[in-house]
Parts: C-alpha cells; structure tokens; sequence
C-alpha cells in the first residue's frame, strides 16, 4: 500500500489514512501516560510538538480511527522488527496488530471495532496471511481483545522487564469483537 491508503467504514468509525488535522491526538497519544502505560511511557509534549511531522503517521498499513470527525485512535499493522526482542517466529507471520486509543475514547469497544475491520481487510488483501500481537502480560484488556478477535497464545517471555505475550491470529479465525459475554473494556490495546 502507497500513498492514501483505503478508507473503511465500520458501524462507528471511519479507518482512514492520517491527515494534517491529526496531529495534536498523535500528540496527545504517545504524551499520555495512560495511554503509554504499557509502551514505555510517555514522550515529552514540547519534544513531540517539536519534532512530530506535520502528518504524523504516514505510512503503510496505519489507519486513524475517525469518530464524528476527530482522531480518537490508531490501529497498525506493522512489519515485525527482527531486532525486537523476543522469538523469531516466522510461523505467526510478519505483520504485527498494534493500536492506541485516546482516554476518552476508552470503555465504548471502538478498539475493538477498528482492530477487527482492519484484519478483515488485511485478511481480504492478503489472503492466508497470519499475524502477530504482542503485549505485556499485566494488560489483561488487551488480553481479553486479543482473545476476541482470534488471537491465540503462542508463547510468553522476558522483554522490557516485563513478561510478554506473543500471540498469532490465523485468517480462518474470525475476529469476534461483539461477543455479548464480553462488555467493551476500558482501554484494549497491546503494548
């Protein structure tokens, strides 16, 4: 994918290629501390204002998730680091599930809904394709999101001075982020 990316739609949200007038929720995104809490923390406000391009989040593979007109998060999916730490696993695939949602649009499920959209169409574009989610064992929301939408354990390990979990998410798994004996979580989001 180059240049604007697809827009789609889901019942709530629109999942769009970044714009201009995304920048100050970037900002506030990677500033937050409850946003960060399982990221690494957050960057300084003044460095990010400095230094965060005019259309932050410009690349490949990453949506905004747009509601009533206004960024309230992101969701990506990125080439798998070989640098980063943890195992090589080229059977979970290359592509790895990450999203950040702003606070207050915690506890409505929209993580839930632009995740599963966006494997939809990365399942649709890239047919039999698994993909990876990682995140820290103590973000039991994003566990339980993981678990929603088809994610399945493959391993856990030491990384960041934490315990990680390494899951993988076949295509024939449908995601499934409206299971009715799940409620919507306050914040579902890997590390």
């Amino acid at each position: 994918m180059t240049g604007p990316g697809p827009r789609i739609r889901t019942e709530r949200l629109v999942l769009r290629t970044s714009e201009a007038r995304d920048r100050n929720a970037f900002i506030e995104l990677f500033a937050s501390p409850e946003v960060t809490t399982y990221t690494g923390g957050p960057q300084p406000r003044d460095h990010l204002e400095r230094t965060a391009p005019e259309i932050p989040g410009r690349r490949p593979r990453l949506f905004v998730a747009e509601r009533e007109g206004a960024m309230i998060g992101m969701v990506s999916l990125d080439q798998r680091d070989a640098e980063r730490p943890g195992p090589a696993r080229p059977d979970i695939g290359q592509v790895e599930l990450g999203y950040l949602f702003l606070p207050h649009a915690w506890g409505h499920g929209y993580a839930a809904e632009a995740c599963a959209a966006v494997l939809d169409w990365y399942a649709a574009t890239h047919p039999g394709e698994p993909v990876a989610l990682c995140t820290q064992i103590a973000n039991t929301r994003a566990l339980r999101l993981a678990t929603r939408l088809g994610f399945h354990e493959v391993e856990r390990f030491e990384a960041y001075g934490a315990e990680q979990w390494l899951g993988a998410r076949n295509p024939a798994n449908p995601a499934n982020p409206a299971d009715p004996a799940d409620s919507p979580t306050p914040f579902d989001r890997p590390a």
